[in-house]
């Protein structure tokens, strides 16, 4: 109903497991990589487990669009049945004939033993996936266990992943579950999101869904996150809700008092209320009652005596905005769908930014904001020391190609940008929709420094959170005489080049890597290393991988985080 009205090709916020609305938070991607290392393994389970809408069944879905060619996958969606019930599932997802009268447990592990063992002599893997494995029973857990029991002397015929909400984690510590317990060798928890996560996860959907300008005001986003706790599918419901509110009451964006009326009406209550059972969703337990309870008060003074609320014009769409283009290397797809977020580093203390201490980000230059682009590639190259006049994107690759670097364009976010760490550039918007250029050059714990014209900027990650679409370029360097891939069946120079690499990246002796040929070994080696970078562990060497691996060994190339290089 409210497409047209906000530039939208389809309704952004459904809450069915679309894998191309993917939102690839830091912990997203964590889980993703825990999932295809399961696929990966010798066998096993692997234990995918969050709170209920956190985004497991989508990272699911996320999945099998990565799932290589030689893999055939069951995936069970209702785990309420019986031990005899999931085998007969098991095999119809299979395809595995079985006779009307089988009716015992014996018949049905029978056919799918055989069925394994010739899927393996293909070269073939197999994989089940049960999702709200919560429900299973413990028998019906126990046989799961014993299926893995099908095996070769070197690797399980059968590999298993459980989806499931947080009693799952319970469920396996029980005592007669122990040898089930003992065979899971990759387990991760999907958390909620954080704040500027909350506000990037929705660019994401309306960037996916078509949308050019931003849609909702700060101090809605503000208010969402409040609302949904972080809740992936609770964004979805209140989000789809104030866009129909803000079609109805003829608005261009979706303001704060909005969406407070689509909490009401999506939870049948007051917003303060909903408020409340949130926290205590979240944070659970009869000892976090009264802290619920006091914070739910706050709140409800917050509500109901509110201070000087921000007024903005309704934002324009920008005329500028070009349409995305996904990468089609599997490495970019891990990261597509990352937005800006600010990075939780475990252990790491942080001095707070004062509000008053930095910039707004908007365009101040001198310079007209068409050559926002020209600029802010500039600045880019000036950062890996090259003086380079350019005129756009276009002139900046080419140019970059003649100095041995390749530029790197995709959708991501500030997560993505301090794990490939390299300066960027990065398309942003201002309040009016209107769009101009930045180059992102530095990275603090909350703050960002970007060169906006000819003027050096610092904001905080919030900021920068609200105005940028996504969309990023940065410049990588590529290999010497190797091209830009490195994969089985590469020529032998680019393998050595690449063993040496890898032997400094992780502390093993240079000189005993003579590898000639990109063997079984090499595709480990480069899985173990992509794994622990938070790549796609797919054994193929492509940008990603390089970028990371010359971070590794000390590349000389400019940093975006830590120290700075070639200033």
């Amino acid at each position: 109903m409210y497409n047209d009205h906000f530039g939208l090709r389809e309704a952004p916020f459904s809450i069915a497991p679309d894998p191309r609305y993917l939102f690839m938070s830091k912990r997203h991607r964590e889980a993703l990589a825990h999932l295809m290392y399961g696929i990966d393994s010798p066998g096993g389970f692997v234990l995918l487990t969050g709170e209920i809408g956190t985004g497991k069944t989508t990272v699911c879905r996320g999945l099998l669009e990565r799932m290589p060619q030689d893999c055939d996958v069951a995936f069970i969606f209702n785990p309420k049945l019986t031990v005899e019930e999931l085998l007969s599932t098991i095999c119809d997802e299979l395809r595995i004939t079985y006779p009307h009268t089988a009716t015992t447990v014996k018949q049905f592990i029978d056919r799918l033993n055989a069925y394994l063992l010739d899927a393996h002599a293909r070269g073939r893997k197999t994989l089940l996936i049960i999702d709200e494995a919560q429900n299973l029973s413990t028998d019906v857990l126990e046989q799961v266990r014993l299926l893995t029991n099908l095996e070769t002397n070197r690797r399980k015929l059968l590999q298993i992943i459980l989806l499931g909400q947080p009693q799952l984690r319970d469920m396996v510590k029980r005592p007669e579950l122990q040898q089930l317990a003992q065979r899971i060798i990759a387990r991760y928890h999907l958390g909620s999101l954080s704040k500027p996560e909350v506000a990037a996860y929705v660019a994401h959907r309306l960037a996916v869904a078509g949308a050019h300008r931003q849609v909702f005001s700060a101090s809605a986003l503000d208010r969402l996150f409040r609302l949904s706790g972080g809740i992936p599918r609770l964004i979805n419901v209140l989000c789809d809700r104030a866009l129909l509110g803000a079609f109805i009451e003829n608005r261009d964006y979706v303001e704060r008092a909005t969406l407070v009326r689509a909490a009401r009406e999506v939870f049948g209550e007051s917003t303060t209320r909903w408020h409340a059972k949130a926290l205590r969703m979240l944070f659970g337990g009869v000892a976090a009652l009264g802290s619920a309870v006091a914070l739910a008060v706050a709140f409800f003074y917050y509500e109901f005596h509110p201070a000087v609320i921000e007024a903005r014009s309704p934002v324009q769409p920008s005329s500028a905005a070009q349409p995305i283009t996904q990468a089609s290397h599997p490495e970019s797809q891990l990261t597509v769908g990352h937005t800006p977020r600010a990075v939780e580093e475990t252990g790491v203390s942080r001095s707070p930014v004062e509000p008053a201490q930095l910039d707004t980000l908007q365009w101040t230059s001198s310079e007209p904001r068409r050559r926002s682009a020209a600029l802010a590639y500039q600045a880019l190259f000036t950062r890996w020391g090259v003086a380079a006049p350019l005129e756009g994107n276009g002139d900046a690759c080419r140019r970059a190609q003649t100095l041995g670097l390749r530029c790197l364009s995709d959708r991501g976010g500030l997560d993505e940008l301090r794990r490939l760490n390299r300066p960027a550039v990065l398309q942003l918007h201002n309040d009016q929709g209107q769009e101009f250029f930045a180059a992102l050059t530095a990275l603090d714990g909350e703050t960002a420094t970007l060169v906006v014209g000819n003027d050096t900027k610092k904001i905080s990650i919030n900021t920068l959170a609200l105005h940028w679409s996504g969309s990023y370029t940065l410049l990588w360097r590529t290999t010497p005489n190797y091209g830009d891939v490195i994969r089985p069946g590469s020529p032998r120079p680019a393998v050595e080049w690449l063993s040496r690499q890898l032997a400094l990246a992780q502390k093993r002796p240079a000189e005993a890597e003579k590898r000639q040929v990109f063997d079984e070994a090499l595709v480990r080696q480069v899985r173990e290393f992509q794994l622990n970078s938070g790549l796609l562990p797919d054994g193929v060497v492509g940008p990603r991988t390089l970028i990371h691996l010359d971070t590794a060994v000390d590349g000389g190339s400019p940093r975006l985080v830590g120290q700075q290089k070639a200033e």
